[in-house]
């Protein structure tokens, strides 16, 4: 059975993706984020992004309410000029896991891929539930169910001419509410039926990536074509990673380029460098997991776009690579984790 991905414009061969992101996005609100500065500092978080701020909103990015905003004109045309950087880098595709609940822009994810040749694949799916309105929290399982299903096959809600070519990122808090469990399980049973990828963001406990995880294979959902995300603020202890690993699931490490230790939305975590990301993957790595390890940026604010002072789409190619080589990294293990891991995901059968 031949396979195909699904992109925003047109199905494309899994062997045509080249390097790709696979948990980015591109337009979103996620104003629902802010915390309150510092009251020392809380007048440098202003709406201006000048040089004079930008090291408070790097320390502190959701304290900076315009940096919340990646869906404004601004923000639109700093991300298109991003993705074209990335491309001349040597980029492929972009995964845009931005959900229900989110501010979801299809509209735009065509724009960028018809101007850039950059491949974006459209993620369906619900987040958190306290960002649902009242009609999806009252929705039954099999309502979430038809939505995703709907929006994999026929196209999706208010722009039926773009399919969506993944589910996620599914969101959950904890424990787990009413309404994501049942977006998880949806999420399962679709995935069985369709054979698509799936994308879940589990909140910063160590339990809930296992937990989202037996949610979902109950349901149906094949293991090996889940993505975990955020496993680099969420699985830190070493015995834990390996033991998550050891399910089968993809790992995913999405939030390179954030070198701030510490983490606003959860400060009891000490948030990793990408040094010690890269010393999760090694470990992965020596215990024969190269086959389940995915790499992105989980870009979701202005301050992390170069217009704005940031790394860009572009950070793991032109920073991140080279530095896995010098830890001796083979070119063929960078492949498979940066190439072929997630076209191995994102594949359908067609």
């Amino acid at each position: 059975m031949s396979s195909i991905v699904r992109t925003v414009l047109r199905d494309v061969s899994p062997q045509n993706l080249g390097h790709t992101l696979p948990h980015e996005h591109l337009a979103l609100d996620c104003t629902h984020l802010y915390r309150k500065p510092p009251q020392l500092i809380a007048a440098k978080f202003n709406s201006k992004f000048d040089c004079e701020a930008i090291g408070y909103t790097r320390q502190y990015p959701y304290s900076h309410k315009n940096n919340l905003v990646l869906n404004d004109k601004s923000a639109n045309q700093a991300v298109l000029k991003d993705i074209y950087n990335y491309r001349n880098n040597g980029g492929g595709t972009i995964v845009e896991n931005t959900t229900e609940g989110l501010d979801r822009d299809v509209r735009f994810y065509e724009t960028v891929m018809r101007n850039t040749d950059v491949n974006i694949v459209a993620g369906t799916g619900f987040y958190i539930a306290d960002m649902q309105s009242m009609n999806h929290l009252l929705c039954k399982k099999e309502d979430l169910y038809n939505h995703m299903l709907t929006e994999l096959t026929e196209g999706c809600e208010g722009y039926r001419f773009v399919k969506a070519g993944f589910i996620g990122e599914i969101a959950s808090v904890w424990p787990i509410r009413d309404f994501e469990r049942k977006a998880i399980l949806a999420a399962g049973e679709v995935q069985a039926q369709v054979g698509c990828g799936v994308s879940f963001h589990p909140h910063h406990v160590t339990e809930a990536p296992f937990e989202i995880m037996r949610l979902y294979m109950e349901a149906g959902g094949k293991i090996d074509k889940a993505v975990m995300s955020h496993l680099d603020r969420t699985l830190l202890d070493p015995a834990k990673l390996l033991e998550f690993s050891e399910l089968g699931a993809y790992c995913q490490f999405d939030m390179f380029g954030t070198e701030v230790s510490y983490y606003q939305l959860d400060i009891d975590i000490d948030m990793p460098s990408d040094a010690q990301r890269l010393n999760m993957i090694c470990h992965l790595l020596e215990e024969g997991k190269a086959d389940r390890i995915l790499m992105s940026h989980d870009i979701h604010t202005k301050h992390r776009l170069i217009e704005y002072g940031g790394h860009g789409y572009s950070h793991i190619l032109t920073n991140i690579i080279p530095r896995m080589k010098y830890k001796g990294i083979p070119q063929n293990i960078i492949n498979k984790i940066t190439i072929d891991n997630p076209a191995q995901w994102l594949c359908i059968p067609n």
